[in-house]
Protein backbone atom coordinates (compact mmCIF):
# COMPACT_ATOMS: atom_id res chain seq x y z
CA UNK A 1 0.00 0.00 0.00
CA UNK A 2 1.23 3.54 -1.25
CA UNK A 3 -0.20 6.47 0.46
CA UNK A 4 -0.24 9.48 -1.55
CA UNK A 5 -0.98 12.96 -1.11
CA UNK A 6 -4.73 13.16 -1.59
CA UNK A 7 -6.21 15.85 -3.82
CA UNK A 8 -9.50 15.33 -2.10
CA UNK A 9 -8.21 16.60 1.17
CA UNK A 10 -9.05 13.70 3.18
CA UNK A 11 -8.20 12.62 6.71
CA UNK A 12 -4.74 11.15 7.93
CA UNK A 13 -5.15 6.96 7.34
CA UNK A 14 -2.94 6.55 10.41
CA UNK A 15 -4.11 9.16 12.84
CA UNK A 16 -7.74 10.18 11.93
CA UNK A 17 -10.65 10.27 14.79
CA UNK A 18 -13.25 7.61 14.08
CA UNK A 19 -16.91 7.81 15.42
CA UNK A 20 -18.75 4.51 14.87
CA UNK A 21 -22.50 5.53 15.34
CA UNK A 22 -24.80 2.67 16.79
CA UNK A 23 -23.25 -0.43 19.40
CA UNK A 24 -25.22 -3.60 18.76
CA UNK A 25 -23.53 -6.31 16.96
CA UNK A 26 -21.80 -4.80 14.61
CA UNK A 27 -20.68 -1.51 15.58
CA UNK A 28 -18.99 -2.43 18.75
CA UNK A 29 -17.18 -5.21 16.90
CA UNK A 30 -15.78 -2.29 14.83
CA UNK A 31 -14.56 0.38 17.46
CA UNK A 32 -13.21 -2.47 19.47
CA UNK A 33 -11.24 -3.82 16.11
CA UNK A 34 -10.02 -0.08 15.64
CA UNK A 35 -9.30 0.49 18.90
CA UNK A 36 -7.40 -3.08 19.32
CA UNK A 37 -4.99 -2.47 15.86
CA UNK A 38 -2.03 -0.53 16.87
CA UNK A 39 -0.39 -1.47 13.90
CA UNK A 40 -1.48 -1.60 10.48
CA UNK A 41 -1.76 -4.73 8.83
CA UNK A 42 -0.92 -3.42 4.96
CA UNK A 43 2.60 -1.02 6.09
CA UNK A 44 3.10 -1.83 9.71
CA UNK A 45 2.69 2.01 10.39
CA UNK A 46 2.05 2.90 13.61
CA UNK A 47 -1.60 3.76 14.18
CA UNK A 48 -2.38 6.75 16.43
CA UNK A 49 -6.06 6.43 16.01
CA UNK A 50 -9.10 8.12 18.41
CA UNK A 51 -12.31 5.62 18.37
CA UNK A 52 -15.63 7.39 19.83
CA UNK A 53 -18.70 5.03 20.03
CA UNK A 54 -22.07 7.05 20.24
CA UNK A 55 -25.64 5.29 20.79
CA UNK A 56 -28.74 7.20 21.75
CA UNK A 57 -29.49 4.30 24.03
CA UNK A 58 -28.34 5.44 27.58
CA UNK A 59 -28.40 2.83 29.12
CA UNK A 60 -26.32 1.03 26.55
CA UNK A 61 -23.42 3.67 26.78
CA UNK A 62 -23.16 3.14 30.74
CA UNK A 63 -23.02 -0.32 30.20
CA UNK A 64 -20.13 -0.36 27.90
CA UNK A 65 -18.49 2.64 30.42
CA UNK A 66 -18.98 -0.05 33.30
CA UNK A 67 -17.17 -2.69 31.37
CA UNK A 68 -20.66 -4.92 30.36
CA UNK A 69 -21.84 -5.90 26.76
CA UNK A 70 -25.74 -7.41 27.21
CA UNK A 71 -24.75 -9.20 23.93
CA UNK A 72 -22.16 -11.30 25.16
CA UNK A 73 -20.17 -11.02 21.83
CA UNK A 74 -17.03 -9.24 23.68
CA UNK A 75 -14.87 -11.71 25.06
CA UNK A 76 -12.56 -10.43 27.91
CA UNK A 77 -9.75 -9.38 25.80
CA UNK A 78 -11.85 -7.11 23.53
CA UNK A 79 -13.75 -5.67 26.91
CA UNK A 80 -10.31 -4.08 28.05
CA UNK A 81 -10.76 -2.08 24.75
CA UNK A 82 -13.21 -0.58 26.47
CA UNK A 83 -10.96 1.86 27.87
CA UNK A 84 -9.60 3.09 24.88
CA UNK A 85 -12.93 4.48 23.28
CA UNK A 86 -14.69 7.38 24.56
CA UNK A 87 -18.54 5.87 24.75
CA UNK A 88 -21.03 8.85 24.53
CA UNK A 89 -24.84 9.32 24.63
CA UNK A 90 -25.56 12.81 23.98
CA UNK A 91 -26.80 14.02 20.53
CA UNK A 92 -25.86 17.18 21.15
CA UNK A 93 -22.30 16.64 21.90
CA UNK A 94 -19.12 17.93 20.07
CA UNK A 95 -17.66 14.68 18.28
CA UNK A 96 -14.87 16.47 16.01
CA UNK A 97 -14.47 13.24 14.31
CA UNK A 98 -13.08 12.68 10.78
CA UNK A 99 -14.49 9.36 9.76
CA UNK A 100 -18.48 8.76 10.65
CA UNK A 101 -19.51 4.84 10.62
CA UNK A 102 -22.95 4.42 10.37
CA UNK A 103 -24.22 1.00 11.73
CA UNK A 104 -28.16 1.36 12.89
CA UNK A 105 -30.86 -1.92 12.59
CA UNK A 106 -32.32 -1.24 8.94
CA UNK A 107 -35.79 -3.35 9.75
CA UNK A 108 -38.59 -3.85 7.18
CA UNK A 109 -42.56 -2.54 8.43
CA UNK A 110 -45.28 -4.28 8.71
CA UNK A 111 -46.01 -4.39 4.83
CA UNK A 112 -42.43 -5.68 4.56
CA UNK A 113 -41.11 -2.17 3.01
CA UNK A 114 -37.69 -1.07 4.11
CA UNK A 115 -37.90 1.08 7.47
CA UNK A 116 -35.26 3.59 6.96
CA UNK A 117 -36.11 5.61 9.82
CA UNK A 118 -33.06 4.91 11.93
CA UNK A 119 -30.75 5.32 9.29
CA UNK A 120 -31.98 8.82 8.33
CA UNK A 121 -31.59 9.71 11.95
CA UNK A 122 -28.16 8.79 12.66
CA UNK A 123 -27.38 10.63 9.10
CA UNK A 124 -29.06 13.60 10.64
CA UNK A 125 -26.47 12.64 13.84
CA UNK A 126 -24.04 12.94 11.39
CA UNK A 127 -24.98 15.93 9.71
CA UNK A 128 -25.04 18.35 12.72
CA UNK A 129 -21.44 16.42 13.75
CA UNK A 130 -19.64 17.75 10.83
CA UNK A 131 -21.32 20.90 11.37
CA UNK A 132 -19.71 21.46 14.90
CA UNK A 133 -16.46 20.32 13.50
CA UNK A 134 -13.25 22.88 13.47
CA UNK A 135 -11.01 20.43 10.97
CA UNK A 136 -9.56 21.62 7.82
CA UNK A 137 -9.81 18.33 6.21
CA UNK A 138 -13.20 16.57 4.48
CA UNK A 139 -15.08 14.40 6.37
CA UNK A 140 -16.05 11.25 5.40
CA UNK A 141 -19.06 9.03 6.55
CA UNK A 142 -19.57 5.38 5.80
CA UNK A 143 -22.43 3.06 5.71
CA UNK A 144 -22.42 -0.28 7.22
CA UNK A 145 -25.89 -1.02 7.41
CA UNK A 146 -27.99 -2.89 5.22
CA UNK A 147 -29.63 -1.05 2.29
CA UNK A 148 -30.96 -1.36 -1.05
CA UNK A 149 -28.85 0.13 -3.97
CA UNK A 150 -28.79 3.60 -4.14
CA UNK A 151 -29.48 4.32 -0.39
CA UNK A 152 -26.41 6.08 0.10
CA UNK A 153 -26.27 8.91 -2.20
CA UNK A 154 -30.15 9.00 -2.66
CA UNK A 155 -31.28 9.27 0.53
CA UNK A 156 -28.55 9.94 3.16
CA UNK A 157 -26.34 12.24 0.76
CA UNK A 158 -28.92 14.58 0.67
CA UNK A 159 -29.72 14.83 4.20
CA UNK A 160 -26.14 15.31 4.80
CA UNK A 161 -26.16 18.30 2.25
CA UNK A 162 -29.57 20.02 3.12
CA UNK A 163 -28.84 20.02 6.95
CA UNK A 164 -24.72 20.99 6.50
CA UNK A 165 -24.72 22.93 3.29
CA UNK A 166 -22.05 21.27 2.18
CA UNK A 167 -21.23 19.90 -1.61
CA UNK A 168 -20.85 15.99 -2.12
CA UNK A 169 -17.88 15.17 -2.99
CA UNK A 170 -16.34 18.22 -2.69
CA UNK A 171 -16.42 19.45 0.48
CA UNK A 172 -17.24 15.53 2.30
CA UNK A 173 -17.25 12.54 1.16
CA UNK A 174 -18.60 9.31 1.54
CA UNK A 175 -18.88 5.28 1.56
CA UNK A 176 -20.32 2.00 1.88
CA UNK A 177 -18.94 -1.26 3.38
CA UNK A 178 -21.53 -3.87 4.10
CA UNK A 179 -21.01 -5.88 7.53
CA UNK A 180 -21.08 -9.38 7.53
CA UNK A 181 -21.28 -10.25 11.41
CA UNK A 182 -22.37 -13.70 11.98
CA UNK A 183 -23.69 -13.34 16.27
CA UNK A 184 -22.93 -16.52 18.20
CA UNK A 185 -19.65 -17.32 15.30
CA UNK A 186 -16.70 -17.66 16.83
CA UNK A 187 -15.09 -18.47 14.06
CA UNK A 188 -15.98 -16.06 11.61
CA UNK A 189 -15.74 -12.69 12.81
CA UNK A 190 -15.15 -9.02 11.81
CA UNK A 191 -11.53 -9.91 11.01
CA UNK A 192 -11.83 -13.41 9.23
CA UNK A 193 -14.10 -11.63 7.11
CA UNK A 194 -13.21 -10.17 3.75
CA UNK A 195 -14.30 -6.85 3.64
CA UNK A 196 -16.11 -5.16 0.51
CA UNK A 197 -15.65 -1.45 0.50
CA UNK A 198 -16.82 1.61 -2.04
CA UNK A 199 -16.38 5.88 -1.96
CA UNK A 200 -18.11 8.17 -3.55
CA UNK A 201 -14.90 8.53 -6.31
CA UNK A 202 -11.62 6.62 -7.07
CA UNK A 203 -9.57 8.31 -4.52
CA UNK A 204 -12.37 8.17 -1.28
CA UNK A 205 -12.90 4.48 -2.69
CA UNK A 206 -9.06 3.84 -2.36
CA UNK A 207 -9.33 5.50 1.18
CA UNK A 208 -12.00 3.87 2.47
CA UNK A 209 -10.00 0.21 1.76
CA UNK A 210 -6.82 1.97 3.03
CA UNK A 211 -8.88 2.30 5.97
CA UNK A 212 -10.54 -1.05 6.48
CA UNK A 213 -7.60 -3.31 5.41
CA UNK A 214 -5.32 -1.58 8.01
CA UNK A 215 -7.56 -3.98 10.36
CA UNK A 216 -8.82 -6.38 8.80
CA UNK A 217 -6.70 -9.39 8.40
CA UNK A 218 -8.60 -11.17 5.73
CA UNK A 219 -8.29 -8.30 3.28
CA UNK A 220 -10.78 -6.12 1.28
CA UNK A 221 -12.65 -6.37 -2.17
CA UNK A 222 -13.18 -2.89 -3.82
CA UNK A 223 -16.40 -2.34 -5.64
CA UNK A 224 -16.18 -0.18 -7.91
CA UNK A 225 -19.04 1.70 -7.46
CA UNK A 226 -21.29 2.47 -3.49
CA UNK A 227 -24.04 0.77 -5.67
CA UNK A 228 -22.82 -2.64 -6.52
CA UNK A 229 -21.54 -3.00 -2.82
CA UNK A 230 -25.08 -1.79 -1.55
CA UNK A 231 -26.14 -4.54 -3.78
CA UNK A 232 -23.29 -7.16 -2.92
CA UNK A 233 -24.90 -7.29 0.73
CA UNK A 234 -28.56 -7.98 0.09
CA UNK A 235 -27.53 -10.45 -2.84
CA UNK A 236 -25.52 -12.65 -0.28
CA UNK A 237 -28.31 -12.83 1.92
CA UNK A 238 -31.19 -13.46 -0.39
CA UNK A 239 -29.26 -16.24 -2.34
CA UNK A 240 -28.53 -17.85 1.21
CA UNK A 241 -33.06 -17.00 1.57
CA UNK A 242 -33.59 -18.79 -1.54
CA UNK A 243 -31.21 -22.11 -0.92
CA UNK A 244 -32.82 -22.80 2.35
CA UNK A 245 -36.35 -22.26 0.98
CA UNK A 246 -35.50 -24.66 -1.62
CA UNK A 247 -34.57 -27.30 0.77
CA UNK A 248 -37.98 -26.49 2.61
CA UNK A 249 -39.75 -27.29 -0.11
CA UNK A 250 -38.07 -30.51 -0.07
CA UNK A 251 -38.68 -31.42 3.41
CA UNK A 252 -42.83 -30.51 2.32
CA UNK A 253 -41.95 -33.23 -0.85
CA UNK A 254 -40.27 -35.49 1.41
CA UNK A 255 -43.67 -35.49 4.09
CA UNK A 256 -45.56 -36.73 1.65
CA UNK A 257 -43.80 -39.18 0.23
CA UNK A 258 -43.02 -40.62 3.73
CA UNK A 259 -39.37 -40.56 3.77
CA UNK A 260 -36.82 -38.95 6.27
CA UNK A 261 -35.58 -35.22 4.43
CA UNK A 262 -32.00 -35.08 6.23
CA UNK A 263 -31.33 -38.64 4.82
CA UNK A 264 -31.95 -37.54 1.97
CA UNK A 265 -29.99 -34.65 2.24
CA UNK A 266 -27.13 -36.82 3.90
CA UNK A 267 -26.89 -38.88 0.64
CA UNK A 268 -27.64 -35.70 -2.04
CA UNK A 269 -24.26 -34.30 -0.31
CA UNK A 270 -22.07 -37.14 -1.53
CA UNK A 271 -21.90 -35.39 -4.56
CA UNK A 272 -18.91 -32.70 -4.41
CA UNK A 273 -20.99 -29.64 -5.83
CA UNK A 274 -24.17 -30.51 -4.05
CA UNK A 275 -24.89 -27.27 -1.82
CA UNK A 276 -25.42 -28.19 1.77
CA UNK A 277 -28.38 -26.54 3.04
CA UNK A 278 -30.85 -27.99 6.13
CA UNK A 279 -34.36 -27.18 6.11
CA UNK A 280 -35.69 -24.91 9.18
CA UNK A 281 -37.00 -21.47 10.25
CA UNK A 282 -35.13 -18.34 8.88
CA UNK A 283 -34.89 -15.49 11.05
CA UNK A 284 -32.65 -13.40 12.62
CA UNK A 285 -32.11 -9.77 11.24
CA UNK A 286 -30.41 -10.34 7.76
CA UNK A 287 -31.83 -13.24 5.86
CA UNK A 288 -35.34 -12.96 6.52
CA UNK A 289 -34.80 -9.04 6.41
CA UNK A 290 -32.56 -8.22 3.34
CA UNK A 291 -34.32 -9.73 0.36
CA UNK A 292 -37.73 -7.45 1.09
CA UNK A 293 -35.05 -4.71 0.35
CA UNK A 294 -34.26 -6.17 -2.70
CA UNK A 295 -37.74 -7.08 -3.95
CA UNK A 296 -38.62 -3.61 -3.04
CA UNK A 297 -35.81 -1.25 -5.11
CA UNK A 298 -36.87 -4.20 -8.10
CA UNK A 299 -40.70 -3.04 -8.28
CA UNK A 300 -39.51 0.58 -7.64
CA UNK A 301 -37.53 0.53 -10.66
CA UNK A 302 -40.50 -1.46 -12.38
CA UNK A 303 -39.56 -4.84 -12.10
CA UNK A 304 -41.39 -8.00 -10.03
CA UNK A 305 -39.62 -10.18 -8.74
CA UNK A 306 -40.34 -14.21 -8.73
CA UNK A 307 -37.73 -16.11 -7.13
CA UNK A 308 -36.93 -13.85 -4.79
CA UNK A 309 -40.57 -13.34 -3.10
CA UNK A 310 -41.54 -16.92 -3.67
CA UNK A 311 -38.36 -18.11 -1.23
CA UNK A 312 -39.67 -15.57 1.16
CA UNK A 313 -42.98 -16.28 0.81
CA UNK A 314 -42.28 -19.93 2.03
CA UNK A 315 -39.76 -19.33 4.88
CA UNK A 316 -42.13 -17.09 6.52
CA UNK A 317 -44.88 -19.64 6.25
CA UNK A 318 -43.11 -22.53 8.03
CA UNK A 319 -43.92 -21.57 11.60
CA UNK A 320 -47.47 -22.05 11.13
CA UNK A 321 -46.85 -25.33 8.65
CA UNK A 322 -44.72 -26.77 10.92
CA UNK A 323 -47.95 -26.50 13.62
CA UNK A 324 -50.40 -27.80 11.52
CA UNK A 325 -47.89 -30.54 11.39
CA UNK A 326 -48.10 -31.16 14.74
CA UNK A 327 -51.70 -30.61 14.88
CA UNK A 328 -52.35 -33.70 12.70
CA UNK A 329 -49.94 -35.91 14.59
CA UNK A 330 -51.82 -34.66 17.63
CA UNK A 331 -55.12 -35.66 16.30
CA UNK A 332 -53.66 -39.19 15.17
CA UNK A 333 -52.50 -39.86 19.15
CA UNK A 334 -55.47 -38.14 20.62
CA UNK A 335 -53.82 -35.35 22.45
CA UNK A 336 -55.72 -32.16 22.89
CA UNK A 337 -53.89 -29.09 22.34
CA UNK A 338 -55.59 -26.49 24.45
CA UNK A 339 -55.30 -28.63 27.59
CA UNK A 340 -51.33 -30.25 26.63
CA UNK A 341 -48.07 -29.40 28.67
CA UNK A 342 -46.17 -27.59 25.35
CA UNK A 343 -42.37 -27.13 25.79
CA UNK A 344 -40.27 -25.03 22.96
CA UNK A 345 -36.93 -25.05 23.13
CA UNK A 346 -34.71 -22.28 22.10
CA UNK A 347 -35.93 -18.85 21.43
CA UNK A 348 -33.34 -16.95 19.99
CA UNK A 349 -32.85 -16.68 16.09
CA UNK A 350 -30.29 -19.13 15.85
CA UNK A 351 -27.93 -21.18 18.14
CA UNK A 352 -25.35 -20.03 20.72
CA UNK A 353 -26.32 -16.63 20.43
CA UNK A 354 -29.19 -14.37 22.51
CA UNK A 355 -30.37 -12.48 19.25
CA UNK A 356 -34.31 -12.72 19.51
CA UNK A 357 -34.48 -10.37 16.18
CA UNK A 358 -37.51 -11.78 13.89
CA UNK A 359 -37.16 -15.39 15.75
CA UNK A 360 -39.43 -17.62 13.84
CA UNK A 361 -39.92 -19.18 17.22
CA UNK A 362 -41.82 -16.74 18.72
CA UNK A 363 -43.83 -17.06 15.50
CA UNK A 364 -44.40 -21.10 16.83
CA UNK A 365 -45.98 -19.95 20.47
CA UNK A 366 -48.29 -16.98 18.83
CA UNK A 367 -49.43 -19.27 17.12
CA UNK A 368 -49.80 -22.04 19.81
CA UNK A 369 -51.76 -19.29 21.64
CA UNK A 370 -54.07 -19.06 18.94
CA UNK A 371 -55.19 -23.00 19.94
CA UNK A 372 -55.68 -21.87 23.06
CA UNK A 373 -52.32 -23.03 24.51
CA UNK A 374 -49.73 -21.31 26.54
CA UNK A 375 -46.27 -22.79 26.21
CA UNK A 376 -43.56 -23.51 28.62
CA UNK A 377 -40.33 -21.93 26.98
CA UNK A 378 -36.33 -22.55 28.00
CA UNK A 379 -33.52 -20.75 26.20
CA UNK A 380 -30.24 -20.60 28.15
CA UNK A 381 -29.26 -17.51 26.37
CA UNK A 382 -32.43 -15.14 27.66
CA UNK A 383 -32.16 -14.36 31.15
CA UNK A 384 -34.68 -11.03 30.50
CA UNK A 385 -38.12 -11.54 28.81
CA UNK A 386 -39.15 -7.86 29.21
CA UNK A 387 -38.70 -7.94 25.86
CA UNK A 388 -40.60 -10.61 24.89
CA UNK A 389 -44.15 -9.39 24.33
CA UNK A 390 -47.64 -9.70 22.95
CA UNK A 391 -47.71 -13.77 23.19
CA UNK A 392 -48.60 -15.45 26.38
CA UNK A 393 -45.64 -17.79 27.58
CA UNK A 394 -44.60 -19.84 30.91
CA UNK A 395 -40.73 -19.16 31.28
CA UNK A 396 -38.52 -21.53 32.90
CA UNK A 397 -35.46 -19.86 34.59
CA UNK A 398 -33.21 -23.23 34.90
CA UNK A 399 -33.44 -26.38 32.17
CA UNK A 400 -36.60 -27.86 32.01
CA UNK A 401 -34.17 -31.33 32.97
CA UNK A 402 -33.43 -30.14 36.01
CA UNK A 403 -37.37 -30.00 36.82
CA UNK A 404 -37.79 -33.36 35.93
CA UNK A 405 -41.91 -32.39 34.76
CA UNK A 406 -43.70 -34.25 31.95
CA UNK A 407 -44.38 -32.38 28.64
CA UNK A 408 -46.97 -33.74 26.04
CA UNK A 409 -45.46 -32.21 23.56
CA UNK A 410 -41.51 -30.81 23.02
CA UNK A 411 -40.40 -28.38 19.79
CA UNK A 412 -36.80 -28.41 19.58
CA UNK A 413 -36.61 -24.77 17.32
CA UNK A 414 -33.35 -23.95 18.08
CA UNK A 415 -30.36 -25.96 18.23
CA UNK A 416 -28.15 -25.00 21.61
CA UNK A 417 -24.85 -26.76 22.40
CA UNK A 418 -26.79 -27.50 25.66
CA UNK A 419 -29.33 -29.42 24.01
CA UNK A 420 -27.28 -31.21 21.50
CA UNK A 421 -25.95 -32.91 24.70
CA UNK A 422 -28.72 -34.23 25.79
CA UNK A 423 -29.15 -38.15 25.57
CA UNK A 424 -32.21 -40.01 24.76
CA UNK A 425 -32.68 -41.26 28.32
CA UNK A 426 -32.79 -37.49 29.78
CA UNK A 427 -35.07 -36.63 26.87
CA UNK A 428 -37.04 -39.33 28.18
CA UNK A 429 -37.13 -37.77 31.56
CA UNK A 430 -39.68 -35.15 30.75
CA UNK A 431 -41.82 -37.12 27.82
CA UNK A 432 -45.58 -38.25 28.84
CA UNK A 433 -45.86 -41.45 27.79
CA UNK A 434 -47.83 -40.45 25.14
CA UNK A 435 -45.91 -37.57 23.39
CA UNK A 436 -44.55 -35.71 20.42
CA UNK A 437 -41.69 -34.46 19.72
CA UNK A 438 -41.03 -31.92 16.75
CA UNK A 439 -37.27 -31.46 16.28
CA UNK A 440 -36.71 -28.77 14.21
CA UNK A 441 -33.21 -29.12 13.66
CA UNK A 442 -32.56 -33.14 13.92
CA UNK A 443 -30.47 -33.44 17.23
CA UNK A 444 -32.93 -35.41 18.67
CA UNK A 445 -31.96 -39.27 19.22
CA UNK A 446 -33.70 -41.07 16.43
CA UNK A 447 -35.01 -43.76 18.68
CA UNK A 448 -37.60 -41.24 20.24
CA UNK A 449 -39.42 -41.26 17.10
CA UNK A 450 -39.06 -37.21 16.40
CA UNK A 451 -41.22 -35.44 13.93
CA UNK A 452 -38.79 -33.58 11.65
CA UNK A 453 -39.00 -31.02 9.01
Amino acid sequence: MVIKKNKCNLPDLFSCTICVIGLGYVGLPLAIEFSRVKKCLKTSKKLNRKIIGFDLNKKRVEELISGIDSTEESDEESKKEFKSITFINDKNADINADIFIISVPTPIDHENNPDLSFLKNATELVANFIIKRDKITSPIFIIESTVYPGTTEEICVPIIENITGLKYNKDFFCGYSPERINPGDKNHNLTSIVKVTSGSNSETASWINDFYGSIIKAGTFKSKSIRIAEAAKVFENTQRDINIALVNELAKICKTINIDTLDVLNAAESKWNFLSFRPGLVGGHCISVDPYYLTYVAKKNGYTTDIVLAGRNLNDGMSSWVIKEILKEATKKKIKISNSKILVLGLTFKENCKDIRNSKAIDLIKILNKENNIPYIYDPFIKDTNKLKNFDFKFLNRSPLLHKDKYDIVIIATAHDEFKKINSNIWSDILNENYIIYDLKGIIPRCLNPLRI
